[in-house]
């Protein structure tokens, strides 16, 4: 195994381990020369030395390197470094299909049909490189982060112009088309068969054959009819129920030529469900047949043919991967073949026939010796008068049985119970109790509908047959998982309920004023934005009611300066409205001379008092040279529109001076455009210039309720 930080080939850092399969283990990396994330397969060390291995493990990346398609895992690069041999491949982040198909049980007829159309397209794309893929099922599917259905692992892909007889190892053994189960011809149909199949599992959750053995499973691919869809989900359309059976024909000839008249049928599928368009074409001759080999046959009955799944990386057998010959090294070896099937005549033909019928007798001997046995034990007193005639000598218990009792063995087995809901420790015992050598394995799950320390989800599933002593998955829950609230601020009641209600939430509303928020629309939540909660959680939703109606007396203004009239205002609930100027010989400058609602007049809150501030008496005629003030504004200490997290938006920067207010700044303006420097501001005088900012008519403010923040202008004097 290799370890997170080491480099091969100084170009690929491993960062952590994915997978491992049968011959290769699987490492998300980083590629330091173009600067990504890669997935690559590392050929074990085991079968490093072996040349035929390392030609088969190259073959991979030679069959998948010329697919470029968006359902394809890409393959980037192949090589070695100082023996060990690797292929580089994109990175996908996201989950297997069987996974997926695990965790939801069975998928939605439209989920379904969607995900066969993006694989058909991948299969579509290598079938026109002829390639044919001849492992499809659910584990070599990865459905990424986003959606993006992707087809990997063409570890024992084939040129499709080989023409070869697929007496080598297959895939397993569950999608297997009846034709590779055989050790016949494989071709694009075969492809085909096992999408059918995989097809089949995503829509009722379960494969259409399951068996004691391998060897059950493939004759039951050759032999058997799988139950139709239709018959398991009664809500399974008619034209997909009819595009799975077509997918799974016992003949070639009877499938989808090819994988584009497939995705035609399922993209109809969509817009007509309950249409009768597909075609199942009679019984032909067989264009393609199947030639038997009496090896082919041994190796289906040993189970050599057949391999274990895995998650991530299909565990493969030796000859589960490409040979690296060229195209006429291809078609030389099957020349050879082909002169082998020649030699095979009649007279070998009844010479296994004969072989067959002997097995058999024996094979009945030894269960009818084993029924004896058992009812008979050892040492009981035999039956009287006919019966003994029924244990003959040949019978008694010897060394030659033994053999041809264990020849074929089986498997033994056990009905798993259900214990979904049951605490861990209780669902334990259970299991325990029907098989003590069982290995459970807890797995923690997120889950709302069952409480911590109890099983969400088990495998295998509740009253299957499962072999002794195997390894048990339970999904223990540890209760909903946490999220961030999302933010339901401005919205409208129907709307953020909506929003709550989609993450699983429970909505309480309350309403409230506002002076800030316009009337039916959200002013806050609580718990807040971004606070954790977790699915089933109670969030009280605070609606406006529009500002509350308070009235308010004016305070007397008269001979004050803006400033404090503008305190005055703001403790009073009121606000500062239009201000004027006008001289006065009895008022200074910058003193109110005037205010347009009386003092103590009951106003209601929030009204704007509109206010005359003097400008000192009127100029004589002899004034000295008029003087000119100039300063300039920096905007730096902060950045309101990031503050206010906003992008942009209208931004007027008022200033007051001696009871003027002037406007120095008008504009949209970004959060790029901070800091803000206004030069040669013209003051009134040389005092300092009070500057207040408008963001979108609101004046700013750091926090709710906070003053209005301000900035500070010094002018200097220049003679005109």
């Amino acid at each position: 195994m290799l370890k997170p930080g080491m480099f091969i080939s100084d170009r690929y850092e491993i960062i952590d381990s994915v997978g491992s399969g049968g011959m290769a283990d699987v490492y998300k990396a980083k590629d330091h020369r173009l600067n990504r994330f890669v997935a690559i397969k590392v050929l074990k060390p085991e079968y490093s030395s072996d040349k035929s291995f390392v030609n088969k493990f190259r073959g991979e990346a030679q069959s998948a390197a010329g697919l470029s398609h968006p359902n394809i895992v890409n393959v980037y690069d192949v090589g070695d470094d100082g023996g060990l041999y690797y292929i580089v491949m994109e990175l996908v982040e996201g989950i297997t299909l069987k996974r997926f198909i695990e965790r939801k049980g069975k998928l939605d007829v439209k989920e379904a049909v969607g995900i066969a159309i993006q694989i058909a397209q991948g299969l579509e794309a290598a079938h026109d490189n002829n390639i044919i893929h001849r492992d499809i099922k659910p584990q070599n599917i990865i459905i990424s982060r986003d959606g993006k259905v992707k087809v990997t692992d063409f570890g024992i892909a084939k040129a499709s112009n080989s023409n070869t007889i697929t007496s080598n190892a297959m895939g397993s053994v569950h999608y297997l088309s009846p034709e590779q189960a055989r050790g016949g011809y494989s071709d694009e149909k075969s492809d085909i068969y096992s999408l059918g199949v995989t097809l089949y599992e995503m829509l009722s959750g379960k494969v259409p054959f399951v068996g004691d053995n391998n060897v059950s499973v493939a004759l039951l691919h050759i032999q058997g009819e799988a139950a139709p869809l239709r018959e398991l989900e009664e809500d399974i359309p008619l034209s997909v129920d009819k595009i799975v059976q077509k997918c799974m024909q016992k003949k070639p000839e009877r499938r989808y030529h090819s994988a584009s008249e497939l995705i035609v049928d399922l993209k109809k599928s969509l817009t007509n469900p309950d249409g009768d368009f597909v075609q199942i074409p009679a019984f032909v001759t067989d264009d393609s047949p199947t030639i038997n080999i009496s090896d082919d046959l041994n190796k289906i009955k040993n189970g050599s043919y057949y391999n274990n799944d895995s998650d991530y990386l299909s565990a493969y057998s030796n000859n589960n991967y490409n040979n690296n010959h060229n195209n006429s090294e291809i078609i030389d070896d099957d020349e050879d073949e082909d002169e082998e099937l020649d030699t095979v005549d009649t007279k070998m033909e009844k010479i296994f026939s004969v072989l067959t019928i002997v097995a058999i007798v024996v094979l009945f001997i030894a269960i009818l010796f084993v029924v004896v046995r058992f009812i008979f034990p050892k040492g009981s007193k035999k039956p009287q008068g006919n019966q003994t005639a029924t244990v003959s000598p040949s019978l008694e218990p010897t060394e030659e049985p033994t053999p041809s009792i264990e020849a074929e063995p089986t498997v033994e087995t056990y009905q798993f119970p259900s214990v979904i809901g049951h605490k861990f420790e209780d669902a334990k015992a259970a299991i325990l109790a029907k098989d003590p050598d069982a290995v459970i394995i807890p797995q923690e799950e997120y889950s709302s509908e069952y409480e911590a320390g109890y099983v969400v989800r088990q495998y295998p599933h509740p009253n299957t047959d499962f072999p002794v002593g195997s390894e048990v998955t339970l999904y223990v829950s540890v209760g909903p998982e946490n999220f961030a609230l999302p933010s339901v601020y401005n919205m409208s009641k129907a709307e953020a309920e909506q929003k709550l209600r989609e993450n699983g939430l429970v909505p309480k509303i309350e309403s409230m004023h506002s002076n800030d928020v316009e009337e039916g629309k959200v002013i806050r939540t609580e718990p807040a934005k971004d606070s954790l909660v977790k699915e089933g959680d109670t969030i009280t939703v605070y609606v406006s009611l529009g500002p509350e109606i308070v009235l308010k007396p004016v305070p007397n203004l008269i001979g004050k300066t803006l400033r404090d009239a503008e305190s005055l205002l703001r403790e009073a609930g009121l606000r500062v409205g239009r201000v004027n100027k006008e001289s006065s010989e009895n008022y200074a400058s910058g003193q109110i001379i005037y205010q347009d609602t009386t003092a103590g007049e009951l106003v209601e809150q929030g009204t704007k008092i509109n206010i005359t501030v003097s400008t000192g008496p009127k100029a004589k005629p002899t004034q000295p040279p008029k003087k000119k003030y100039i300063g300039t504004l920096i905007i730096d200490d902060i950045n309101p529109l990031e503050h206010k997290e906003l992008a942009e938006a209208e931004v007027i920067l008022e200033m007051e001076q001696g009871g003027y207010s002037t406007e120095i700044y008008n504009k949209r303006t970004s959060a790029s455009d901070f800091p803000i420097i206004v030069p040669n501001i013209e003051g009134e005088s040389a005092s300092v210039g009070i500057v207040k900012m408008y963001i979108d008519g609101e004046v700013f403010r750091l926090n709710e309720g906070d003053q209005a923040y301000e900035w500070y202008v010094e002018f200097e004097t220049v003679e005109e």
